[in-house]
């Protein structure tokens, strides 16, 4: 930069005007690219809202119908367009309703900026009404929270939310304001923070590491690699496929790393996990080589960790140091962004072929298929199933549209059943495992992707009705956000263990449903039921055809169980398939 465009940029931080601490937080936000933001308005949070008002054509206000449906909205909407989420809500119940939101993030690792209103600071610990310490509530659920008590303190703040938010491994952050803050005026003038002191989100690569990995990585007879969301997170997708390739390493993918590489990959072997696909779970505990890139080792991947992948060398590629030897203890650790890692490692990556390792995975995979994948996809009498439907549109869709789920049952079949060829392809609750998360969450992901990609939503009924007033928010926008209601009448995941493993004991896992059409059609949505097979592909080419919301309800087997699965505490080699 030369002397000239420093004056002019010390100039512009010099520029000072006189702004209301509310103003000062609108205007911040939009020093920060945000466009759009979701809420739920209150009294202690009024102040913002009055400003925001005539800001409109700049920065859009999304009002939901409640604030946790503001949070997964915006978690899916910072997931797909790959900028932070922004939130906001007023004090008391209106702040703890977020917490949910704020720990699906946390685990989830999504950038969140969230900002909460607050009695004002003169009856801070007075138990004013709705006042709440959420501060102290949301501490373990944040990357970092502050209170912001006098309005000076709001450009700072709001700058080292957002840098905090996105850099490093993202995740949530919460801005809690009072209400005399948001009155008081201040000379306002912003300027983005670049880096905080002690706070190092991007460690520097060792490169003795990576050269350590590549040698272990060349001299393997039966590598596998395992791709998380870091991927997804560093933008790495191409250099994966890169280093994939070049070394002709078979892929299983975690849940959230679904989509980082595509479906139809001749080198995708499928998702691992509880309910994830045999060949890669099973080849887990045969390979020589366990290269782990952007995951974490959760504990519905691994299973019983005393017996996960004992007989080979672990490569882990991770951001945050505090994964590395968390849950499994590796050979070689590279502390780095996935994609930095992945552009100094395959350079050193020898072009390699693992003709007869591959093929294992193929035998593998032929078992499933005629085990659990043709009963799930191809039946040919009895109730409609989960996958078949799943399937469908999948091949409708080519694969390429962008997936919300809520959580069970049908996460797991869409999660194994619906191929996923285009990447950012699916939004849903992984570490959390958060019901009611996917309907606001379409909410996000349809805005995200406006008209260039469809959004289709698999919800289970139990699911769908703790967050149903969101038919409100999809109605008022007119998202066309196509909603597939998987309905078997029972809280099926928790029902599936009740009979595998509580000898068929239902306790409280049936549901008495309501007409779900007429709800829909009382937020001013079409829908339509099915329960016969035959209906099934006209249904679904009129929904993928149909402008704007509508709600399609499928009655499927009511108790029918997602194979294979991995019982809880076991070990990956000992899938159930039937």
């Amino acid at each position: 930069m030369d002397t000239q465009a420093k004056t002019k940029v010390e100039e512009k931080r010099k520029t000072k005007i006189r702004v209301s601490g509310a103003e000062a937080i609108v205007r911040s936000l939009l020093e920060e690219g945000t466009d759009l933001m979701f809420g739920y308005i209150g009294g202690a949070i009024m102040p913002i809202y009055d400003v925001l008002y005539s800001y409109q054509d700049r920065l859009q206000h999304v009002m939901v119908r409640h604030e946790q449906g503001a949070m997964h909205a915006a978690q899916a909407y910072a997931r797909i367009s790959k900028k932070p989420g922004v939130c906001m809500s007023t004090s008391g119940p209106g702040a703890t309703n977020l917490i949910t939101g704020l720990a699906d993030a946390m685990l989830d690792s999504t950038p969140m900026v969230c900002i909460t209103g607050q009695v004002g600071s003169g009856l801070l610990g007075s138990d004013a009404f709705q006042e709440t310490d959420v501060v102290g509530v949301s501490m373990p659920v944040t990357k970092w929270n502050f209170q912001i008590t006098k309005a000076e303190e709001i450009p700072e703040a709001v700058a080292k939310a957002f840098f905090i938010a996105r850099s490093g491994r993202p995740g949530p952050v919460l801005l809690d304001i009072t209400k005399d803050a948001q009155f008081a005026e201040l000379d306002y003038s912003y300027e983005k923070i670049t880096q905080i002191r002690s706070y190092i989100p991007y460690p520097k690569l060792n490169l003795n590491a990576v050269s350590q990995a590549a040698e272990i990585i060349n001299a393997a007879k039966k590598p596998f690699v395992l791709v998380g969301q870091g991927v997804l997170l560093s933008g790495a997708q191409k250099e994966f496929k890169e280093f994939v390739e070049k070394a002709e390493i078979p892929v299983g993918s975690t849940l959230l790393g679904l989509s980082a590489f595509p479906s139809n990959h001749s080198l995708f072997t499928g998702m691992l996990g509880m309910h994830g696909n045999y060949a890669p779970n099973i080849n887990t505990n045969e390979c020589d080589v366990l290269i782990a890139i952007g995951m974490r080792f959760d504990d519905r991947v691994t299973g019983n960790l005393k017996t996960y992948a004992t007989q080979a060398k672990i490569i882990h590629i991770d951001l945050d140091n505090a994964e590395i030897d968390k849950n499994v203890k590796t050979d070689v650790a590279i502390v780095a962004d996935a994609k930095q890692a992945l552009q100094s490692l395959i350079p050193l990556v020898n072009s390699n072929t693992h003709k007869e390792w591959i093929e294992s995975f193929s035998e593998l995979r032929k078992v499933e298929i005629e085990k659990v994948i043709n009963k799930d996809c191809n039946p040919t009498s009895g109730a409609i199933k989960m996958g078949e439907v799943i399937n469908k549109l999948s091949e409708k869709t080519n694969g390429e549209a962008i997936i919300v789920t809520d959580v069970g049952q049908h996460q797991m079949a869409s999660a194994r059943y619906y191929q996923f060829n285009k990447t950012q392809s699916l939004v849903t609750s992984g570490g959390l495992g958060t019901m009611g998360f996917g309907l606001p969450a379409s909410v996000g992901a349809q805005i995200a992707a406006g008209d260039k990609r469809d959004v289709y939503a698999f919800i289970g009924d139990g699911g769908f009705q703790m967050t149903i007033q969101e038919l409100g928010t999809i109605s008022q926008l007119n998202l066309n956000v196509k909603i597939i209601l998987l309905n078997n009448n029972f809280l099926g995941m928790v029902r599936q263990w009740q009979d595998m493993f509580n000898e068929k004991r239902y306790a409280y896992t049936e549901l008495t449903n309501p007409d779900f059409i007429t709800i829909a059609k009382g937020f001013g949505i079409e829908g339509k039921t099915i329960s016969n097979r035959e209906d099934i592909d006209k249904t679904l080419n009129d929904l993928i055809t149909h402008k704007g919301p509508f709600l399609l309800e499928v009655k499927v087997e009511k108790e029918a169980n997602v194979f294979p699965m991995v019982p809880a505490g076991g070990t990956v080699s000992e899938m159930i398939l039937e």
